[in-house]
């Protein structure tokens, strides 16, 4: 047993990037197969009731679509920054890129809750008594619209999940600051090792103490396989956004 572990991360230790891409792919297109069958069903529908569905489009505010539209593109963006910045091993830029994603995609939800609560609180929603007399058309698309956007919002909070654990992969490896008191000018050399990784000394002299900041020190293998894994999650998120640029005009613009 032992041993199989062992094997198990080593395997892991020399994972190659490009079966990693090549798998984050694979899954993409499920992804899109999945989204691919449900706007196929939607089409079905639009045709067999477009009357209706152009009806019922007017209850959404084309206004908030267009604002989380605009939102998630430019979280995909962000999103290249963070790429491109942690592929130069410039982490603080990464991170800060990285938390403006995470806080976009959080944005994104927050709007989504409060449409969903005004659709709901005006008693529109699949099953309830108001719909009870609209047609049945009206009725299938506000089944369609909750039904794409509430797994397209699952897929967000599975993305904004992989983003936070990257998040705190990136910024545990970034330089770190101690301060020590002594006086007069020092100049001390330290180093260390964390999970194989060594941690090098930079000293600078101060009146009141000396700073000592711990710079981290990696090597290409490292970081290749720690760009994959943000490419992946880009990858991920940009799905996101891909799927939600199909949803906007589908819902909100067919009006």
């Amino acid at each position: 047993m032992g041993a199989a572990i062992a094997h198990a991360g080593h395997l892991e230790e020399h994972r190659d990037p490009t079966g990693s891409r090549l798998g984050m792919w694979l899954f993409l297109v499920t992804e899109l197969l999945l989204f691919g069958g449900i706007f196929l069903l939607y089409a079905v529908y639009r045709s067999t009731f477009p009357e209706d569905f152009h009806f019922a489009a007017t209850e959404l505010d084309t206004l908030i679509g267009g604002i989380n539209t605009l939102i998630l593109l430019t979280s995909s963006l962000t999103m290249v920054l963070s790429i491109a910045a942690l592929e130069r091993n410039r982490r603080r830029e990464a991170v800060i890129f990285l938390v403006v994603t995470i806080l976009m995609g959080l944005t994104f939800l927050v709007i989504k809750g409060f449409e969903w609560g005004g659709k709901i609180g005006h008693g529109i929603f699949p099953g309830s008594a108001t719909l009870m007399d609209h047609t049945p058309g009206e009725n299938i698309f506000v089944g369609l619209y909750f039904g794409m956007t509430g797994l397209h919002a699952l897929h967000v909070i599975v993305g904004l999940s992989v983003l936070v654990w990257m998040l705190k992969k990136i910024a545990g490896r970034m330089s770190r600051t101690v301060s020590l008191p002594a006086p007069g000018a020092t100049r001390l050399a330290l180093s260390s090792t964390d999970g194989g990784n060594l941690w090098e000394s930079e000293t600078s002299d101060r009146v009141a103490g000396v700073e000592i900041t711990l710079t981290y020190s990696e090597d290409e293998e490292l970081q290749e396989k720690e760009v994959t894994k943000l490419e992946n999650a880009g990858l991920y998120w940009h799905l996101v956004d891909v799927i939600w640029i199909f949803l906007f005009p589908l819902l909100y613009l067919i009006t």
